[in-house]
């Protein structure tokens, strides 16, 4: 087993728990709130330009819906085989996307946050790079990159290969051989592609508690294997130590918060008056068999509203006038999963895992 070092905090699209993800202010104020990292969403436009938004369809995220002279490009699609209404990046050229404005993406929760909406443009990847590049200068350790590339199987089918535009902006803004990078996917062939490209960086495989990768869907159909058997022994170190080949091996993963804890429901009675008592007790033996196959444990997403916390880590009952936007008992639900042994923590909020890590 590795030695245990503080878990690195990356900033969650920035810092979404202050101002609108994905935009300039919510990643400046996540270096200011002291993120290690960030970690962008990528996908990609018409023609070829990586833009940083949660999804392809936009119209949660950005005022696309108000605005008329892109009316008729409201359309359905299927991605990942889910059908979807709306209005998606690829239908739009970099030039177009950069006239619309960002808003808050759960405004019920956010309502701060809400109060930014139509105050910052759309970003591209290219963008995101120049901003760590001015937070970082004269520092000795400028804040990482953590780039999450999604839908990467239905892009590839549409011809927009992810893995090569990102190589593609990286090599243009000087990134190739720098450190701290970081590339997630949800899709292990998109992360194979990236290694086949000569990607330097890390590479991280997204894993959820229930479904099946996109990619093996598309290639296996309905037999294809579900995450879960990437979360056994067996699959663990068929994706860490004992992978048939340096493409297939990965340098980490990332997984739900759900998983780390021992079970969806957590004793608050197991808990004394330290933050960072028992905790072995009510985490799983997830992290510490994933450290044995030599992969890294990254976990998402640390968030104090009560509506994104476990119900044994809600302060107000659920329906209540406010309750789902109050905070819960966030602090003793970071503490836990930053005590348990995981290499990284992704947060909407950086500086409320920087303060619990730090113990402040």
């Amino acid at each position: 087993m590795r030695a245990r070092t503080a878990p690195v905090v990356i900033g969650h699209r920035g810092a979404p728990g202050y101002r609108p993800e994905h935009t300039q202010g919510s990643y400046e104020l996540a270096f200011q709130l002291g993120a290690d990292a960030v970690e962008p969403d990528i996908v990609a436009t018409k023609d070829g330009v990586l833009v940083l938004r949660h999804e392809n369809e936009i119209s949660g995220t950005t005022d696309v819906a108000d605005r008329a002279e892109f009316a008729d490009r409201r359309t359905t699609k299927e991605v990942d085989g889910v059908a979807q209404t709306g209005w998606f990046t690829e239908d739009f050229t970099w030039d177009e996307l950069s006239t619309l404005r960002a808003r808050e993406r759960i405004p019920g929760l956010r309502q701060h946050s809400s109060t930014f909406d139509g105050h910052y443009p759309l970003l591209r990847l290219r963008d995101l790079l120049d901003l760590i590049d001015r937070a970082g200068e004269g520092s000795a350790r400028p804040p990482g990159l953590v780039a999450e590339l999604k839908h990467a199987t239905y892009f590839e089918a549409a011809g927009y290969p992810l893995d090569e535009l990102l190589l593609r902006d990286l090599a243009d803004a000087g990134w190739t051989d720098r450190a701290g990078v970081v590339v997630e996917s949800f899709e292990r062939t998109v992360l194979v592609k990236l290694h086949d490209r000569g990607f330097r960086g890390r590479r991280v495989y997204l894993l959820e508690d229930a479904g099946a990768p996109a990619d093996r869907v598309a290639a296996l159909g309905s037999s294809a294997p579900g995450y879960d058997s990437d979360l056994s022994l067996r699959g663990l170190y068929a994706l860490g130590s004992a992978a048939p080949s340096a493409a297939d091996r990965v340098d980490g993963i990332s997984v739900e918060t759900s998983l780390v804890l021992s079970s969806g429901s957590v004793s608050m009675a197991l808990f004394g008056e330290d933050d960072a008592a028992d905790v072995g007790a009510v985490t799983s033996d997830l992290v510490d068999l994933a450290h044995s196959a030599g992969l890294a444990v990254f976990c998402w997403t640390l968030r104090p509203e009560n509506a994104m916390l476990p119900a044994e880590f809600r302060t107000v009952a659920a329906g209540g006038t406010g309750a789902d936007a109050a905070w819960g008992d966030w602090r003793r639900h970071f503490s836990i999963l930053l005590h348990s042994g995981v290499d990284g923590v992704f947060a909407d909020h950086p500086d409320l895992a920087v303060a619990v890590r730090d113990g402040r």
